[in-house]
């Protein structure tokens, strides 16, 4: 085994210590124009810019679905495309989103229900996957969920 590593390694040092002509001389100047174009549009990702990063529903009744509209604008220099929009749980569903590009300097929205089950403070994340730099944006949902006062308490029903 040894062998055979060492003699590929004196046939890589032959072979890289054998080239007598500059490599630099076969470069086309025209083709490093073309490749700096191509390279400065390439970088030219979409960027997602949203109305609002977060929304608050603030008090609601337990089991009260509740829904927003995030809007958003594609703020950058290539078409923008949302291949996916997911919640962190069931119980919020993001929906009515395009998989079209959006231009630059268009915009569009998404809508968020939630269904409004809970107790106390909850926060849920909505995920927006799109050709952005990152890939991955994020959305949050907030509200208070206060008990139902007309549902049947565990010690009503024992009674």
């Amino acid at each position: 085994m040894k062998k055979v590593i060492l003699g590929l390694s004196a046939l890589c040092m032959v072979a890289f210590t054998s080239c007598k002509e500059d490599a630099t001389s076969k470069v086309k100047s025209e083709n490093v124009t073309q490749a700096a174009e191509r390279d400065a549009v390439a970088g030219d990702y979409p960027v997602i810019s949203f109305d609002k990063k977060e929304h608050d529903f603030g008090e609601i009744v337990n089991g009260t679905p509740v829904e927003t509209v995030f809007s958003y604008t594609n703020t950058g220099k290539a078409p923008l495309v949302i291949t996916d929009i997911k919640s962190t749980c069931g119980c919020t569903v993001p929906k009515d989103w395009s998989k079209e590009p959006l231009a630059p300097g268009a915009s569009a929205n998404f809508t968020v229900k939630f269904n409004g089950k809970g107790a106390n403070k909850i926060s849920k994340t909505i995920t927006v996957t799109a050709n952005t730099e990152t890939g991955k944006e994020a959305v949050r949902i907030a509200a208070f969920i206060k008990p139902d006062p007309n549902a049947a308490t565990p010690s009503a029903i024992s009674q």
